[in-house]
């Protein structure tokens, strides 16, 4: 039975709703971190320890996450992540203590894990039953939901100081979102009989053995992509003030114009991986992201920096989604692996740019980035993408 558009959008909005939890919930405790600094006290080591807790719990996750995905499928795992998450929130406002403080920022670290790959096979599984493409405008939502985030935080902190309240109120949205969501998503495969021997695609789940090449191929695309992304959230603003000599004004708006670029290229992107497919698109996007970013290097200066900035958030807008999809067709076992990869990317990114530019300057270390960038490009030629119905594949 073939489904109609407005079918599909409310599967879409279903989805959307866990990419936009993703970002909310992070964005509710993230922004009151001056908050939990404050009641314990805490210095600039203890804050970035606990930002890092968060990342290890998430890389840690990997190989639960794979046996989760098989007893309990992506919907179910979806939900009972998320509900984890959902119950940090109070449990954050209570703790007592800093280290009763990492360990629930560490539980919350691997509901992440689960969430990321849940969601996403439910991106997949939504772009396969209706024969569209929807994960790049899914991924743009996730944005919107850190947006929103910041903007209760904001609101909250006016009215009151008080950490209980924000995160009550915080926890109540997200359920209410979930809610929303809880009938429209994908529905689960069933588990195999009792004595059923499975079939080499169930196999996969248990191991990479029949796939281990593309799914290498897209993890190593997914770490050097989670490299270029978390280093311009990390390292834009100390680039155009140390090496351009940028007003502190002007600094700021390094993060914005890539996370502005990325966002409406991503509310496009789906357009785009219709009409010339998801390979060219990794392919291109990628090169634009390295070669503009490589030019404004060399061309040295604010502006031009930030044209180079520009062309990283819309070069790269579409390739996270992109690698995504294809680490589901090949499984969920695939899938966790190129997600854990990808957060690997993320944890080690910032501080291997951090590491060269300690050793030589800070244009080296960006230059890092657009090689990461290129790197992208050349991996995902290795990988055999899958055509999907509607999808132009380069030959």
């Amino acid at each position: 039975m073939l489904s109609t558009l407005g079918d599909f959008r409310r599967d879409q909005l279903a989805t959307a709703a866990l990419f936009c939890f993703l970002g909310f919930q992070y964005a509710t405790w993230a922004s009151r971190l001056p908050a939990l600094k404050s009641r314990f006290g805490l210095g600039e080591t203890q804050v970035g320890l606990l930002l890092m807790v968060c990342g290890v719990g998430a890389a840690v996750a990997f190989p639960l996450i794979a046996h989760l995905m098989r007893r309990l499928g992506s919907r179910r795992l979806a939900l009972w992540s998320a509900l984890v998450m959902v119950a940090v929130l109070p449990a954050l406002s209570t703790a007592g203590s800093y280290p009763l403080v990492l360990l629930v920022i560490f539980v919350d670290g691997v509901a992440v894990g689960c969430l990321n790959v849940a969601m996403n096979a439910q991106g997949a599984a939504l772009e396969s039953r209706h024969g569209r493409a929807a994960m790049a405008q899914l991924h743009a939502t996730f944005s919107g939901g850190s947006l929103g985030g910041a903007l209760l935080a904001s609101g909250m902190n006016g009215v009151t100081h008080s950490l209980t309240a924000h995160f009550a109120v915080a926890a109540a949205l997200s359920v209410l979102l979930l809610a929303g969501a809880r009938t429209r998503l994908s529905p689960d495969d069933p588990a195999p009989a009792p004595g059923e021997r499975p079939t080499e695609e169930k196999k996969g789940l248990r191991s990479l053995s029949g796939a281990s090449r593309t799914a290498l191929w897209l993890g190593c695309a997914m770490v050097f992509g989670t490299v270029v992304e978390g280093a311009m959230n990390d390292w834009s603003a100390l680039y155009l003030t140390e090496e351009t000599g940028a007003s502190g004004q002007l600094a700021p708006l390094g993060i914005a114009v890539v996370s502005v670029m990325m966002v409406l290229a991503r509310l496009l992107g789906d357009g785009w991986r219709s009409r010339w497919g998801d390979a060219r698109l990794v392919r291109v996007g990628s090169t634009v992201a390295g070669a503009g970013l490589a030019l404004a290097l060399l061309a040295g200066g604010t502006w031009p920096a930030l044209i180079g900035f520009a062309c990283v958030g819309l070069g790269m807008a579409t390739v996270t989604p992109c690698l995504y999809v294809a680490a589901a067709a090949e499984g969920p076992g695939a899938l966790a692996l190129v997600a854990a990869m990808g957060t690997t990317g993320l944890l080690a990114g910032p501080a291997l740019i951090g590491f060269v530019a300690g050793h030589t300057d800070l244009t080296v270390g960006m230059a890092v980035v657009a090689a990461s960038a290129v790197l992208v490009a050349v991996c995902s030629r290795w990988v055999g993408w899958r055509e999907r119905e509607g999808e132009a594949v380069p030959r």
